[in-house]
């Protein structure tokens, strides 16, 4: 019997609907000022960086959303995917993205 290729399955995630994958920024443990906080305290982080965007969401004009953009969200709605160790991966709904950081240089040259 001729030995078969291995094939390796990689898994995705790929948000479905008015959906975005991303991955959250790691909690503060130091405020702007300096000041370390204990390790039970964390300030909490509401930022994080698209890892997927849902085909509905890429075609859509209305949302100028691009993989790798980092983004403001509001956690209410998001969905934690237990895909990696560090749980830091969450499908949202676009709405609940409420800011898109962007350099000047990034706003040129866009259509």
């Amino acid at each position: 019997m001729a030995g078969k290729p291995s094939i390796q399955n990689i898994e995705t995630v790929e948000p479905i609907g008015l959906r975005i994958l991303l991955r959250k920024d790691e909690d503060k443990k130091q405020t702007r000022s300096g000041i370390h906080l204990p390790d039970k305290m964390e300030i909490p982080t509401l930022t994080g960086r698209i890892v997927a965007i849902s085909a509905q969401v890429e075609l859509d004009a209305n949302y100028p959303l691009r993989q790798y953009d980092r983004v403001l969200f509001n956690p209410k709605h998001a969905i934690p995917v237990d895909f990696e160790g560090d749980n830091r991966l969450f499908v949202i709904p676009v709405e609940d993205v409420v800011a898109v950081f962007r350099r000047e240089s990034d706003q040129d040259g866009r259509a």
